[in-house]
């Protein structure tokens, strides 16, 4: 029996050729695609670019009909077993043509979709964007947004990166991986908790637990 690959879908609204935006997105994307390969399924990748559909958007939403490439990308957002998400950051949120693209897709497109969250700006400052912005659009959407969402500012680009942002790349991924293979996985990747009488007897000592709120878990 033939097993249909896993569908992940980038969406990335860069409006610069090049793109700081298509180029995290990019990152997200192949790290997504190791993390499900390493759990033995095969994975099929597809980036739709919002910028070459800006015309298309606005005329959709006057007609409410999409058409050509357009029509493309939102099928593939229809058909993705797990999406990632990029934009830049305008004005303390998202760009209006990232939000345009999804104030088309019909209701309940998203229900339950699993999907990272991913914002590129000039400075570390707009990084709240992700939390005060993103998780409760796609909240309201009923899409199952992974904990990480990946902020990076320009430079996190730069000589001088330390590798934190391929570090935080790595975690979502990772995360989007585990809701992707199913309870199961997911089940399979969270921390075990312990019995009451177990802390009682050998309370588990508070610099594990601080590990552990950091992501760091400990088994």
């Amino acid at each position: 029996m033939t097993t249909r690959s896993t569908r992940i879908v980038v969406v990335s609204a860069g409006l610069s050729v090049p793109s700081s935006t298509r180029l995290l997105a990019d990152k997200l994307g192949s790290a997504v695609e190791r993390a499900v390969g390493a759990r033995g399924h095969e994975v099929d990748v597809e980036h739709v670019e919002l910028r070459p559909l800006a015309h298309a958007l606005a005329d959709h939403l006057l007609t409410g009909f999409p058409s050509g490439d357009l029509a493309r990308a939102i099928e593939a957002v229809r058909h993705a077993d797990g999406l990632v998400v990029v934009t830049p950051v305008f004005s303390a949120s998202y760009s209006g043509l990232f939000k345009t693209f999804f104030d088309v897709l019909e209701n309940g497109m998203l229900d339950g979709k699993p999907v990272v969250i991913a914002a590129t700006a000039g400075t570390a400052r707009h990084s709240l964007v992700l939390d005060h912005a993103l998780r409760p659009l796609l909240a309201y959407l009923r899409a199952v947004v992974v904990p990480t969402g990946v902020f990076a500012a320009s430079e996190d680009f730069g000589a001088t990166d330390d590798g934190a942002l391929d570090k935080r790349v790595e975690r979502a991924a990772g995360e989007l991986a585990a809701l992707l293979g199913g309870p199961a996985a997911a089940e399979a990747t969270a921390p075990r908790r312990r019995s009451v009488e177990a802390e009682f007897a050998a309370p588990t000592p508070f610099e594990q637990l601080l590990r552990e709120a950091g992501g760091d878990t400990v088994r």
